[in-house]
This record gives C-alpha cells, structure tokens and sequence, in this order.
C-alpha cells in the first residue's frame, strides 16, 4: 500500500483509471502521463489516514478472514490507526528471549490438537513416504473398482481422494520440509528422496485414464454443490487435463508425463544445490573497510596460507552488508561476481527446465509455457501480462535514468574525499548500487541504518509484530517455552521432538474471546543461518488445515524460515528496517495460512493463485513505515538485559552531545522521519529491478518458437536484459562478455513456482514522482475491479480463490 498522502491525495499529479483488455485495474499518479485529466481532493490528514488504513484493512480482511469475523475487527483496525497511547513498560527484561506474548493474553488451556513432531531418520522418512503413496494408490484403485460412470458422485469419488489429499498433505509437507532445515546431510537427503518419491506418485496419479473418467462423469451430471466443494470439482477435472489427458494415449502422452518427471527432478535438484551451497572467499581486513565490526567479529578467521584473513560467505548476513559497506570497490565487485556463480551447477538445470517446459505445453496445445500457466491465473493472458510489464517499464525508465545520474555524482564526490578521483570513469555498476544507495540516504536523508537497527531487537519486534495482528485478527500469540511447556504438549511427552532445531520458536496461536477463543494452530519461528539451511526468506506450511471424514477440524501449523543476524554476548540479533519489512511480509503469509478456515486441504491458506499470493504480504508491510507503528515496534537493545545495558555503555564510555548517557527506549522521532522520508528513494531503480526478473521470466516462457528456446543463450540475455532494464552497467562495459555470469541459477523463484509469474511482485509497486509534491502510486488488480475481488472472496468466506497446491512462498 502507498503512503496515505500519495494515495488519497493525487494533486498535483496526474490520475487516471483503466482497463487493459478487462485484465488489469490501474490507479495510477504518475507525471509521465500527460494526457491525463487532474482534479483534487481536499481531504483531512486525519480522514485520509483513516481511509487509507480501512482500505488495507477492507482488502486483507476480506480475502484472510470468515464474513463473521470482518466486522468485530473494525473497532481494533481504528484502535490501531489512533495515536498511540504510551504503553507500560518493562525497563529490563531478565532475559534477552523471554516469552513473546504477555501472561496475560494466553488462554488457559491446552490446545486441542498436539505439534507435529520432528524424530524422522533418513530410514524412517522413506518408509513413511512408500506406505503413503502406497495408501493413496490404494484409495484411487478401490475407487475404480468399486464406482462405475453412471453411479459416479461427489461423494464416492470425490469425497474420498480429498479425504486422502488430506491425510498426504498432512505427512508429506513436512517430510519435504526436512530438506530445508536439517542440520543432518543424510535426513536432508533422504527428505530430497521423498520429494522425488512423492512428486512421481502425484504424476503417476494425476495421469490415471480410469480416475479421470470417473470425475469427468460427476462434472457433467451436474450435482448441487456447496461452493468449495464445486470448486474441488472443477479444479480436479482441469488438473488431469492439464496434466496430459487431453493429450490421446501414445508417444505424445508418454513423452509429456517423461518431461513431467524430469521438470520435478531439476526443481528438487536445483533448490538442494542452493540450499547446500558453502561457498565463501578470503578477504584482507583492508579489503574489508567499511564492513560494520560487528559482521567481522563473526567471520572465520583464516590459517595456514589465509591466516590473516577473513571468510565471507554468501550467506544473506554477510553478503548484504559487504556490498552496502565495503570502500573498496574491487572486492565489492568480487563479492557481486562471485555470487552471480556461486551455484553454476544449476546452469544446465535451468536451461534443461524452460526448453521442457515450452515442449510440454506445445504437447498439450498451448503456444508456450507462459500461456499455459497464465491461463489459470488471474491475469489470463500472457498478453496481459506482457503489455502490464511494459506499460510499468517505460512510465519507470525516466526516473531511473535520473536517479542514476544523481547517484553517479554521489559515486564521484565520494571516490574524489578519499583521494580516488581517477578512478571515476563515469559508470555506476551493479555492485556500486547497495554501497551508494545506501551512502545517499546517510548523507541526503540521514538515514543511519546502524543506530535504526539498535531499536529493532529481533525478539521485542517480533512481539510487536504479532501484539498488531493480535489487533487486527483477532489473535492470540502464546509462545511455547523449551523444557516442561513443549514436554506437556508433545504426545511423547518429550519438547525437544517437537522442533526440529534449538534456535526454533514456536507459538500456539489461538482465537480472542471475541472471536470465540478456539485454537487457530501452530507458529513456528526459525530465524538464523546454518549450513545446510534455505538459504533466504520464505513461509512453508507444515500441516494444512482441513475437515475430515468425521468432521473433525485439523488445525494448521505454519513456518518462517529466515537468516537474520545471530546474536553475540554484546548484542542481540538487531534487525535493519528492510529485514524489518521482510520479516513483517513473511509473517503476512504465515497468518495467512493460519487463518484460513477450508473444507479441503487443497484449498488451504496461501494455496491461491500465485499472482495475488503475495497481495496481502505487500500491503501488510505499510505498517512497516507507519511512524506510531514504527515506534511502537521499537525498542533499543540496551534496555533487553544487564548484560546488554554494559556492553552499550562499554562502547560509548565518554558521554557527548551526540551520544546521551543513556540511549531512549524508544526510536528518536528523527530516527523514524528518516525511515518514513525514504521510503520512495531510488524507488524506479528498485522496481527496474523487479522488472528485470519479471521481464526475464516471461522472455524465456514464451518464445516465438521451440527452436528459438532450444536455442537461447539463457545466461547472456539474463545479463542483457539487466543492463537494458535496470541501467546498471556490468563487466561488459570492462570488456567481459555478456555470459559473464549466471544469475539465473541462483534464482528459485523461477525453479520453485514462480515461473511466468513474478510479475505478481509488481502488481503493487510504487515508484518516485520527483516533480510532484507527493508521490506516484501505481495499484494493479488483475482480472477484476477491486469491489469484484473483495465480492468473490466474501462469496469464499476465506477460501481465496483456491486452485491446486503449490509449495513455498518466497521474498
């Protein structure tokens, strides 16, 4: 969501309302259009703020939360936009992790429903995934004994293949998981095993002629159903279509369900390679000027022929802060570089995917990949799709280009004050833009992202994260202490079982008692890097919510699995406001998926179309840049312990007009005005970015022939596209050929489930309007008008337009 100003206030930009072939609805402010019509409103700030938010709350409430629930959630939503009223608070914690939600809020009771426990062996975990797989073909088989065409219902055929669905989705979720998050080489492998194992099944079962006749036979006898149960219908009968039924028996068949397995073969292999990479390169301290001391005390220190020097690795915690930090360019350049092909095993893995992706689809009839997955998406077309992508390309080229030219004269005064003027030869490269980026704000805006991140302890902001979506939702947070709370709540009576590491926080997450306190499900928190562990920011689901045959309800779990800053005895993990805003996002899909309330499994939480996945995440975030709510959220670290409060001190032993005795609580309001004031700076350089990966991935999913995809140098357009899109320059401007790197291969979301889809990133952006008193906002809905969309998902309740299952949802 846009600041309240930019969205409710449009002079005196330019605005303007639209429809693209009845695919997108765009309110746009942008001063590139000229032709557009300018008028004003005259609202009050205060009016304006509240509009703004109940806007936000309207969306999100509609598409996440039962009609029952929406309307005794307005008195918090104004609660929450009201100005803050100083809270009590504990001037020390005895322990920097202390139980994230208050004593106060927590029901007294158990949850209904006990974790799932993490105990699997590699053994173990095989065995479990052949007797599913082996139950599931079982159910199908007796099915087709048991039914025939003309005695084919909801109910004998449907019913019990969701029933199942159920209980796989219920195990298998969580066997795949193990993947992401062992610390054991062998579980993680074994869990890789399952995926293929299961993966196989699905085309196995999604490919059987006798099933599908039988769900054909229920479709066209056109039974009364409940919505959700409808939907299920028309969704299965689709799915064996689109997965190769529609294709006549023979060797065009085989051929297509061959592509099928191997497509589910390289996304495994292609996210194990990421999430096992180890790479890492040593660095001189001098190379390392700039870089924060804290992130060096972390570092391996070399021996032998590197003593002397220090492990970077590419790691999120060391990547970023080395390229928004490091003075000398080279090894930024070198950082940068060697990312980029950190993982060129997936290289042919890549190419191997969008060569057989565009051969299944022309299989099935479709004219390539990006037509044949639009097609169940909200945009439709990749047309749409194209003309949406374009259309935000040219109105953000201008300002990308001045905010470069602004940026090259930040580069060059800079490299001028430490005496390296001739070094300037007028470029702005890719590993130049974080360390400039992040130099204008200090210096223009006096944003100082050290001191910010002082205030956002991790554990205090997470509790100030779920006490506003108690707020909004409804919700209560209890979290589940290591030792005699998880021992009660494990059915082993062993606490250690139910998390699969030390580091992992879990919360029991429940109704208010407004909203009737009954138990929502499990939360789980998993925040800091290891080897071996996922490499980035994502919410998996571990357990679906469901209702089974017996009308039971089963309750979901839910995980974040992230890599923050550890902690050190001097300091907690202290979070930068954009891992602020990721951690905020990701938690958005987290009470996504809890929240949820479906019949089937199939439909649960973020299994929604996957070009709106990320709308309720992306507006969520603007409480991120709330000023109350920024102060609300904070709290400095030396405030958390003793230990904490003398290691501060330690660090600044000589009190100065610019360093109190003691630091406030609380972020300074001159803190939090230069987080607010930069939220749009450099804005069409970051949305050029987005562009690049949106634009990349329908380059690739749609050419104009298989032969042009076959032959496609993927690497050198990759980097092509890049420069032309973005305006950064590379090592082809050194001479270097466009091949020069491989970013493509460390790019999971396009491996994992966002193929012709990342353009769902942008269907929200927000880009800078320099000559406009106020900023340029551009909303997209695609497919319908915002009233139809909050319409369908009231007709829903909170099943959000469901559609088949799909894995991780990643930043």
């Amino acid at each position: 969501m846009a600041d309240v100003d930019s969205l409710l206030n449009p002079n005196p930009a330019k605005c303007v309302l639209y429809s693209v072939n009845n695919s997108f609805i765009e309110t746009k402010r942008d001063h590139y259009i000229s032709t557009a019509t300018s008028f004003t409103l005259a609202i009050p700030r205060p009016i304006k703020v509240t509009l703004a938010v109940v806007f936000v709350f309207l969306s999100f409430s509609l598409v996440l939360a039962p009609p029952q629930r929406f309307f005794s959630r307005l008195s918090s939503i104004f609660g929450q936009i009201k100005p803050l009223i100083p809270k009590p608070q504990i001037t020390h914690l005895t322990t920097a992790a202390g139980p994230t939600a208050t004593a106060t809020m927590a029901p007294n009771k158990k949850p209904p429903q006990s974790p799932p426990r993490f105990t699997a062996t590699p053994e173990s975990l095989l065995q479990v995934t052949n007797k599913l797989i082996d139950r599931s073909r079982q159910v199908l088989d007796n099915i087709v004994a048991e039914v025939k065409s003309d005695s084919a219902s909801f109910e004998n055929v449907l019913l019990p293949m969701a029933y199942d669905e159920n209980s796989i989705a219920n195990e298998a979720h969580i066997l795949s998981f193990y993947q992401a998050v062992s610390t054991s080489s062998a579980l993680r492998d074994a869990s890789t095993e399952a995926d293929k194992l299961l993966e196989e099944y699905s085309i196995e079962a999604s490919m059987r002629e006798d099933v599908f006749q039988l769900v054909d036979a229920v479709l066209k006898k056109g039974e009364t159903l409940e919505p959700e149960s409808r939907r299920l219908l028309e969704k299965e009968h689709k799915s064996y279509i689109r997965n190769g039924l529609g294709i006549p028996a023979g060797p065009k068949r085989d051929r297509f369900k061959q592509i099928k397995k191997r497509l589910s073969e390289i996304s495994i292999t292609f996210q194990k390679n990421l999430n096992e990479e180890t790479g890492g390169i040593w660095f001189t301290p001098e190379d390392l000027d700039g870089v924060p001391d804290d992130l060096l005390s972390s570092l391996q220190k070399g021996e032998g022929e590197n003593a002397g020097k220090l492990r970077l690795t590419f790691k999120y915690p060391d990547l970023f802060p080395t390229l928004k930090y490091a003075k000398n360019s080279d090894t930024r350049k070198k950082v940068f570089m060697d990312n980029e092909n950190k993982c060129n095993q997936n290289v042919p893995l890549f190419q191997e995917a969008v060569i057989l992706r565009d051969e299944a689809a022309r299989l099935l009839g479709y004219p390539n990949h990006a037509a044949f997955k639009i097609e169940d998406k909200m945009a439709k077309t990749p047309e749409t799709v194209d003309e949406f992508l374009g259309d935000l390309r040219s109105r953000l080229t201008a300002g990308g280009r001045s905010e470069v030219a602004r940026l090259k004269e930040i580069k060059r005064e800079d490299l001028k004050s430490r005496g390296e003027g001739s070094r300037d030869d007028g470029h702005y490269y890719l590993w130049d833009h974080r360390y400039y980026d992040r130099l204008m704000l200090e210096s223009e805006y006096a944003l100082d992202q050290q001191k910010i991140a002082e205030y956002f302890p991790l554990q205090t902001t997470i509790r100030g994260m779920l006490q506003i979506f108690e707020k909004l939702f409804g919700l209560v947070f209890v979290e589940i202490l290591p030792g005699e709370d998880r021992d009660l709540l494990s059915e082993s009576g062993k606490g250690d079982e139910i998390a699969w590491h030390e580091d992992v926080t879990i919360f029991s997450v429940w109704d208010d008692e407004g909203e009737g306190g009954g138990f929502v499900g499990y939360l789980y928190l998993d925040l800091f890097p290891r080897e071996g562990k996922y490499g980035h920011a994502a919410n998996f689901n571990l357990q679906p919510g469901f209702t089974d045959e017996n009308g039971k309800r089963h309750y979901p779990a839910t995980a974040l699995v992230c890599n923050f800053s550890k902690p050190s005895p001097k300091k907690p993990s202290l979070l930068k406001h954009d891992e602020v805003v990721t951690l905020f996002h990701e938690l958005g899909h987290g009470i996504h998926d809890l929240v949820s309330r479906t019949t089937y499994s199939r439909f649960h939480g973020t299994n929604t179309v996957r070009d709106f996945v990320e709308a309720p995440s992306q507006m969520l975030e603007n409480w991120c840049w709330d000023p109350s709510q920024l102060r609300s959220l904070s709290r400095h670290y030396s405030y958390l312990t003793i230990e904490y409060a003398n290691a501060w001190k330690a660090d600044h032993p000589e009190p100065s007009s610019a360093v109190a005795e003691n630091p406030p609580e609380k972020i300074p309001e001159a803190l939090v005005e230069s987080i607010t004031k930069t939220k749009h700076v450099n804005d069409a350089l970051f949305n050029l970015r987005q562009l690049h990966f949106g634009i990349f991935d329908m380059t690739v999913h749609e050419p104009a022939s298989h032969d042009t995809i076959t032959s496609l140098k993927i690497s050198e357009l990759y980097n092509r596209l890049r420069k032309e899109i973005t305006q950064l320059d590379g090592p082809e401007i050194l001479g270097q050929k466009d091949d020069w790197g491989n970013g493509q291969a460390t790019f999971g979301h396009l491996i994992g489930g966002y193929d012709a889809g990342y353009y769902g990133y942008l269907r929200y952006a927000n880009a800078p309007n320099r000559n406009c008193q106020s900023q340029r906002i551009i909303l997209t809905w695609p497919t319908f008008q915002l009233p139809s969309l909050l319409n369908r998902y009231v007709l829903y309740g909170i099943q959000e337009r469901p559609h088949e299952p799909q894995g991780r949802k990643t930043v």
